[in-house]
């Protein structure tokens, strides 16, 4: 359901909200809520942005649907009060250890006798790359091309209107567990709030953070969340791969609770302050006084061991990164580097850490192709809630007719459970 020329007053000034588009980040330690519109000038503009704790939500799956429906609906207030608008619709992203990945193969002869290639014969050997073995209660969310191969002939990025007798297709398959992604929308629809469509989070924080140019030259996007850390890695404009590791920041600040044996928020008011600092400008006697963060503690630690315990979790998360890299021989090779986003970004030194041990280039994403007039556009931690309203904008401007590829397989499976509570919800 889309908003279209809504008028409300603001100061005293007259604001016209022409089709907004809301997205939701599904975090472990808060849930992020961005909403935008499309301007004159193509650009997305992002009018606000809230974002509260995840109650009832951990690792991206709900632990408690009766505090996580309260979440949502706090955070859905709070943006309605800020934008003046009833939020109607939103794109939410999905994350979480049970979202699992892989490559298939599929393969269909022509239809028609002039061999010429239709949206029909595209659409069936997509659905033939979906005869991949899944898992118990799994099932698929996105069914990503890779090239079309017409007759022998690889690399082609749009096959039809190509003329052959055989079509084939390598395709990315993402599946997530139906029981999790079910209590998530379930969440969302007590609300009363539906739900235009769903996608893996990290395929819409590329969406805000990376060009065109890094995903042509290859490109690791990481998005360090609290409790997990995703990635997805491209090359000529192609997803290669994807994947969740079940590592985030909230594991460095529980090392330093156990390491300095404080309490957890101290150890991450350490932790933001100080993270992996350069060992030049550490001395041997250069020491944290543990008061001037709790009073009632007079312990004195050494700045360099805070240093190594930081930085052996952090190396420990790259190495993960790497060995995802080298599945798919892309370890040292890709020549945009890494792209770091997320919460878990914003630790001070994780970029030279990145560099050590992946052998690339690295940088902190910034958000790309937005007009804004709040701060959080420049927040990692907020990338990929406004990626979802540019997914949403994106995928909208391909529903109403402008070529494009498209992320799902059609339809939305949770559609159900929108009727199933529909005489519950508010008119």
């Amino acid at each position: 359901m889309l908003c279209y020329n809504i008028i409300y007053i603001k100061n005293f000034n007259l604001i016209i909200v022409d089709h907004i588009i809301t997205g939701i980040d599904i975090g472990s330690n808060s849930i992020k809520l961005a909403v935008g519109q499309k301007g004159a000038d193509g650009y997305v503009n992002i009018i606000g942005g809230v974002e509260v704790s995840s109650d009832g939500i951990n690792k991206g799956m709900v632990s408690s649907l009766e505090d996580a429906v309260s979440c949502v609906s706090r955070l859905i207030e709070q943006a309605e009060k800020m934008i003046g608008v009833q939020i109607e619709s939103v794109y939410l992203g999905l994350a979480g250890p049970h979202i699992i990945s892989q490559n298939s193969h599929g393969v269909v002869a022509v239809a028609k006798a002039e061999g010429e290639v239709r949206q029909d014969d595209v659409d069936r050997v997509l659905s033939s790359a979906q005869a991949v073995a899944s898992p118990h209660n799994y099932e698929i969310m996105h069914v990503l091309p890779q090239e079309f191969i017409i007759d022998g002939q690889r690399g082609i990025k749009d096959a039809v209107g190509m003329t052959g007798v055989r079509l084939e297709v390598e395709a990315h398959i993402i599946q997530g567990l139906i029981s999790q992604n079910k209590n998530l929308t379930t969440a969302i629809y007590r609300t009363g709030v539906d739900i235009n469509d769903y996608i893996f989070s990290v395929l819409g924080t590329a969406e805000a953070v990376l060009t065109k140019k890094q995903k042509d030259l290859g490109v690791c996007l990481v998005n360090i969340g609290q409790s997990i850390t995703t990635l997805v890695v491209y090359e000529d404009n192609n997803i290669l791969t994807t994947s969740v590791l079940q590592i985030g920041s909230r594991h460095i600040t529980s090392d330093l609770a156990i390491g300095l044996k404080t309490n957890i928020d101290i150890a991450e008011a350490i932790k933001i302050k100080y993270g992996i600092e350069d060992e030049k400008s550490l001395e041997k006697k250069d020491f944290l006084n543990l008061s001037d963060f709790d009073s009632n503690n007079q312990d004195k630690i050494s700045k360099k061991e805070i240093k190594n315990i930081i930085e052996a979790r952090v190396e420990e998360m790259f190495t993960m990164i790497d060995k995802e890299l080298k599945k798919i021989n892309r370890n040292a090779k890709l020549p945009a580097g890494i792209i770091l986003t997320g919460g878990g970004a914003k630790l001070s030194g994780i970029i030279n850490v990145a560099k050590k041990i992946c052998k690339l280039p690295a940088e902190i994403g910034a958000v790309q192709n937005v007009n804004s007039i709040i701060d959080k556009t420049s927040d990692p931690a907020f990338s990929t809630a406004i990626g979802l309203v540019l997914f949403g904008s994106k995928y909208e401007d391909e529903e109403f007719g402008n070529k494009g590829r498209g992320y799902k397989k059609g339809g939305n499976p949770f559609k159900f459970i929108k009727d199933m509570f529909g005489k519950f919800l508010p008119n």
